[in-house]
């Protein structure tokens, strides 16, 4: 499977094939694979590596991987095509209808998304901080390629995708993999949600606008700036989350 140029957008793909934890190794399979197709990390229809060296790269036997592919499969996010050409496809499945997620949203207490918006916040400020003192300016075309894409969606759950990829590759550009482990597994818990605040345009723009702020940040090597801006752009969000939350 051929890898994107930019290197934090490498950072980011390699950490879904990092080597997993020892417990419930299937189930940690299947939960990183999975979040990380949810999250539009791996492409719907590309091709993940053969069992062999996709079993090498997480650390577990082939067994334990064929498991966690059959898992996949029941959830549809895999499917698996035989004889020449053949192998394990990603299938991106379709976010739910905006009932659907008011009726996901309501499941959530204010109180939750407050702490839900708080761990994100300092997850987000972490990784821009880090990145600020670690990532080279030119490192840094996937964060506007991203943006960019943001901006052009003409659609919400696009641009839920592209503000969640943005957040996972400030992380990888903070060259920390346990960092962008947490942003992939939270953005696949709220991600989703944020198509209910990104169909406004007004808003798009102005997370566009914060997201360059950070970029902005982060090249010149403003530590401090670049995570407090960071932290502005998470806390917004989950504050127009909350104020959803309330009108239902």
């Amino acid at each position: 499977m051929a890898g994107p140029g930019a290197t934090g957008e490498v950072g980011a793909r390699r950490a879904v094939f990092a080597p997993v934890e020892s417990r419930a190794r299937v189930d940690a399979v299947v939960r990183r694979i999975g979040d990380a197709i949810e999250l539009g990390l791996l492409a719907d229809g590309e091709q993940l590596p053969g069992e062999s060296e996709l079993a090498g790269q997480l650390g577990v036997s082939t067994v334990t991987l064929r498991e966690a592919l059959m898992a996949l499969r029941q959830q549809g996010l895999v499917t698996t095509r035989r004889g020449r050409g053949g192998g394990s496809f990603v299938s991106l499945p379709e976010l739910p209808g905006e009932e659907r997620l008011k009726i996901r949203l309501s499941g959530w207490s204010t109180e939750e998304l407050r702490d839900l918006g708080d761990h994100w916040a300092a997850l987000s400020g972490a990784a821009a901080r880090l990145a600020a003192q670690r990532t080279e300016p030119h490192d840094l075309g996937h964060l506007r390629r991203t943006n960019e894409e943001l901006t052009r969606a003409p659609e919400a759950a696009v641009r839920s995708r592209m503000y969640g990829r943005f957040h996972v590759e400030l992380a990888a550009a903070a060259q920390s993999a346990r960092l962008t482990r947490e942003q992939v597994a939270l953005q696949t818990e709220v991600g989703a949600l944020l198509c209910l605040v990104l169909g406004d345009d007004e808003y798009r723009e102005e997370v566009a606008e914060r997201h360059r702020a950070v970029i902005s940040a982060v090249q010149d090597g403003a530590r401090d700036s670049a995570r407090t801006l960071a932290e502005r752009c998470v806390e917004e969000s989950a504050a127009r989350l909350i104020a959803v939350r309330l009108n239902l």
